[in-house]
């Protein structure tokens, strides 16, 4: 009964008030979790799609490219015009940071196809599959020499 109430349950891990604050504390140190966008990956019949959240970022703060079949992202959030000389910050929590993250890329696409979109803070990068190639059927003609 004391689970129940001390411990729950965050992103497919059961977390107990301890834990929970190990890891908040941690985040807020700039772990690795904090220092990368959040990302879904979804594949459909047609595409693989990667949404990756990037809010302060605009769509001239970040660069895509793909090498050697490894997609890259990375981006760097423009804030220098706030860090002026002569400003007296009584709270200052926001930071200009920079993220990169890369994904191996599956067989089966076409790379010279992909493509990204940027709408409110949302990165979206479609991923095209190449039409799959069906077994041919081939004749076999009986007396024939060629």
């Amino acid at each position: 009964m004391a689970n129940e109430i001390t411990g729950y349950n965050r992103g497919g891990r059961n977390l107990s008030v301890f834990d929970d604050f190990f890891d908040s504390m941690l985040n807020a140190w700039g772990s690795y979790s904090s220092k990368v966008p959040a990302v879904d990956i979804e594949e459909t019949a047609d595409d693989f799609v990667i949404k990756a959240e990037l809010p302060g970022y605009s769509e001239n703060d970040v660069k895509i490219y793909v090498e050697k079949h490894v997609l890259h992202i990375s981006g760097e959030e423009n804030s220098k015009d706030e860090e002026k000389e002569g400003r007296k910050y009584l709270i200052k929590e926001r930071r200009h940071t920079a993220f990169e993250r890369s994904f191996s890329l599956p067989d089966g696409l076409d790379e010279s196809a992909i493509n990204a979109s940027f709408e409110n803070g949302i990165l979206t990068v479609t991923l095209p599959k190449l039409p799959e190639e069906k077994p041919r059927h081939i004749e076999v003609k009986i007396g024939s020499k060629n």
